[in-house]
């Protein structure tokens, strides 16, 4: 199920709900490209068609901050669950290392995806990173060969959003591979170069704040969240 903000869709999942669909796709042979969606995001979104164009023509749009939660309630919706791209990331990566699914990372600065291998492997011994590959090659198609041999089921993107989502839908149908995620800086955490906000500010959805104490020159972003919920307020669903 879907809902629509700002002319942006939603998906309205759980972490266990897509967790099951998407590795029922790759069952199926069927390819799912994974977009974060996040206030900020949507609000760009609404005032560019292309970006809109991009999202809505992902498979999913996980709601990636608490103010899509709040968004989807002012107009009547029923989105609950927050699903963050790094937890998804790491619930993908824990059910493949059960089910025995090949994972790739490609992105971020040298050495950052295999330091992220590396950390993931101490935890989930049993995962099979088949590459990794950063976001500096040039050659398209030296990036399309060298996935397409590694012959992953999952492939991590680590360019930067919507650079990662443009290369995803620009390159998917000539991949061989099942599940197409957008993980941002994602590799930086699981590689221990970027700490994470502790666990009660994740729970309830404060990350934002955690980081507005860290560094309050954020404070001009984080007035676009009021900015938003007024939009969506008096816009509507459309």
């Amino acid at each position: 199920m879907k809902e629509t903000i700002l002319g942006v869709h939603v998906s309205n999942e759980t972490y266990d709900s897509i967790k099951k669909q998407l590795f029922q796709h790759m069952e199926d042979n069927k390819q799912s490209f994974i977009v974060a969606v996040n206030p900020e995001k949507i609000i760009k979104a609404s005032q560019d068609s292309s970006l809109k164009e991009l999202i809505n023509g992902a498979d999913y749009q996980i709601p990636d901050g608490v103010g899509v939660l709040i968004a989807s309630k002012l107009q009547g919706g029923s989105i609950t669950n927050r699903i963050t791209g790094i937890d998804l990331m790491n619930v993908l990566i824990e059910e493949a290392s059960i089910r025995a699914k090949k994972v790739f990372f490609y992105g971020g600065k040298p050495g950052i995806a295999e330091a992220a291998k590396q950390k993931l492997l101490e935890k989930y011994p049993s995962l099979i990173v088949s590459g990794v590959m950063d976001g500096y090659v040039k050659d398209n198609q030296q990036i399309i060969d060298t996935i397409n041999a590694a012959d992953p089921d999952i492939l991590f993107v680590a360019l930067g959003s919507p650079k990662q989502e443009e290369w995803i839908r620009d390159n998917r149908s000539k991949l061989n591979v099942s599940v197409f995620q957008g993980v941002g800086g994602s590799f930086d955490v699981f590689a221990g170069n970027i700490k994470r906000a502790p666990a009660f500010f994740r729970r309830f959805g404060l990350e934002w704040l955690y980081r507005l104490l860290k560094e309050p020159w954020r404070l001009k972003r984080q007035l676009a969240l009021p900015k938003f919920l007024l939009k969506v307020i008096t816009t509507g669903r459309k």
